[in-house]
């Protein structure tokens, strides 16, 4: 597709308050169209780093679940100053958003899927996708605990996953991609994937910084990632550190992302201890 589509984005900074951009792009990154406001360095830059955030958001796919309905939802990115979403717009088309730290969540959401109906007369419907497309294996359960794993497991985070109902699994990770431990369910080849998969996304978050807002001391918070049969959530752990956890769809989020966030100190305190080292 060629067609500017700029004009048709405007709909959500003109209705939604607090809204600040909204760029739309192809699957491989080249921007379709975005609005006032945004230079064209800017907004080739968001559709590239948009474009790698949803490719490895879909491959985390088998993480969040062993369903066989594994599609895609959404991806939320949460930096102090604002927010950055991305959805699917079509076949090979994604909508990204950025707005204030106080927009209304619904009416955003709302604006960008009805935004994404009245696209449909120049944009297919999105494929979905299931873990065999993303890099998953199909049936694999990620419940699967070896003799290899003995010492790797935190207590800390196996203590949260079985007291929050429709928690799945989580794994700490470290600045340099290697996981540092995980919860009983997860074998080190699966935390070692999802470690390196949730490295990129950190990377790509942060690149969509300026996006969110212009704030010169912006801090990146959290990164959700909203599939059909549950959540994957990233967020920071400490300096250099990170944590990644899965849940249910019907899981308590808010429950479970206040308990992750208590745990963390402990995590990154035994953490240290146990790798003589402190965070790079």
């Amino acid at each position: 597709m060629t067609a500017d589509l700029s004009w048709m984005l405007e709909d959500i900074v003109h209705n939604v308050p607090r809204a600040r951009h909204a760029v739309l792009l192809s699957a491989d990154g080249l921007p379709r169209g975005a609005t006032e406001g945004l230079a064209e360095k800017e907004v080739r830059t968001i559709s590239a780093a948009m474009a790698g955030m949803q490719s490895l958001s879909r491959a985390t796919a088998h993480f969040a679940g062993p369903e066989e309905d594994r599609q895609w939802n959404q991806t939320i990115i949460e930096f102090s100053h604002g927010w950055s979403f991305l959805i699917g717009a079509g076949q090979g088309a994604y909508l990204a958003a950025a707005a204030a730290p106080d927009v209304d969540m619904q009416q955003i959401s709302f604006r960008m899927h009805r935004l994404v109906a009245r696209l449909g007369n120049n944009l297919t419907s999105p494929p979905r996708v299931r873990s065999e497309d993303a890099g998953g294996a199909r049936g694999t359960s990620p419940r699967r605990e070896s003799a290899s794993d003995a010492g790797f497991v935190l207590a800390e985070l196996d203590e949260v996953i079985s007291e929050v109902k429709g928690a799945r699994h989580a794994v700490l990770l470290g600045a340099d991609g290697l996981p540092r431990g995980a919860t009983k369910g997860m074998s080190r080849d699966l935390a070692d994937t999802i470690s390196a998969a949730m490295t990129g996304i950190h990377a790509y978050s942060r690149v969509t910084s300026q996006f969110a807002g212009v704030l010169e001391d912006a801090e990146w918070r959290q990164t959700v990632i909203e599939f059909q049969h549950g959540w994957i959530f990233l967020m920071a752990a400490g300096t250099g550190s990170f944590l990644a956890a899965a849940a249910e769809h019907d899981c308590d989020i808010e429950e479970f992302t206040t308990r992750l966030h208590e745990v963390v100190p402990r995590l990154t305190a035994s953490s240290t201890r146990g790798e003589g080292a402190g965070d790079a």
